[in-house]
């Protein structure tokens, strides 16, 4: 795939030469970079909603006892353990029985409402070890609840907020299914213009030269964590 990218012919089984023709013309195709904000903002818009509401699930699914606590428990793992076509399915359905016109607030709200039980499960893995000595410490030290929580509670499962909110970020920019079910007409997310590219013109070197940039992209972040996790 990446060597193809290069390659200066359109077919896949000759090899023509090196060339980046093809990085120029996706450089310079309006509709892969409206795509490519369109991933951004949904996922993005996903991840921040997601690790708030999934903090709070979190504590309280930990801290506190109420009515229905063990049904909350298992809706929890519903969008994980059923398939993704039965969550596209009832989305659409949900969005035609109400009548919201399907485009880019539906995709949204279905990512959120979705990726929110991700980011909840790694939130409250973190949540299950923590010591509340800290916090009674800060409180015994005249710290308010908020007080507490920002400066000594938030601090310490910072780590656990932001892995659930990398993996609600990944769930939502790479999702596919859900988002062609919700989508609309004018309104495409990166995965749905390359699979439009795909299948108008098949696989072709536009294509690898996207695939490689994206697989440049997340190599290169990779590198960054793991160099940051040893400094």
């Amino acid at each position: 795939m990446v060597v193809f990218s290069f390659n200066d012919s359109r077919l896949l089984a000759v090899w023509r030469g090196f060339s980046l023709r093809w990085y120029d013309t996706l450089l310079a195709d309006p509709t892969v970079w409206r795509a490519f904000y369109n991933s951004i903002w949904v996922a993005g818009l996903t991840t921040v909603i997601s690790m708030v509401l999934g903090t709070m699930v979190a504590f309280a699914m930990i801290r506190h006892s109420f009515r229905g606590k063990s049904i909350l428990d298992s809706a929890l793992y519903f969008p994980v353990v059923i398939p993704e076509i039965t969550e596209a399915l009832s989305l659409l359905l949900f969005y035609v029985f109400t009548g919201i016109p399907l485009g880019a607030v539906t995709v949204a709200i279905g990512h959120i409402a979705f990726s929110i039980s991700y980011a909840t499960i790694v939130i409250r893995a973190r949540l299950v070890g923590f010591d509340r000595s800290v916090e009674e410490a800060a409180k015994s030290l005249g710290a308010n609840e908020l007080r507490t929580f920002f400066h000594v509670t938030l601090p310490l499962i910072l780590p656990g907020v932001i892995a659930g909110g990398l993996l609600a970020f990944t769930v939502s920019y790479d999702d596919f299914v859900k988002t062609a079910f919700t989508a609309g007409p004018g309104f495409q997310t990166l995965p749905l213009r390359i699979y439009a590219m795909a299948s108008r013109g098949g696989v072709s070197p536009l294509l690898n030269a996207l695939a490689t940039i994206t697989l440049a992209v997340s190599l290169c972040l990779a590198v960054v964590r793991l160099r940051l996790s040893k400094t």
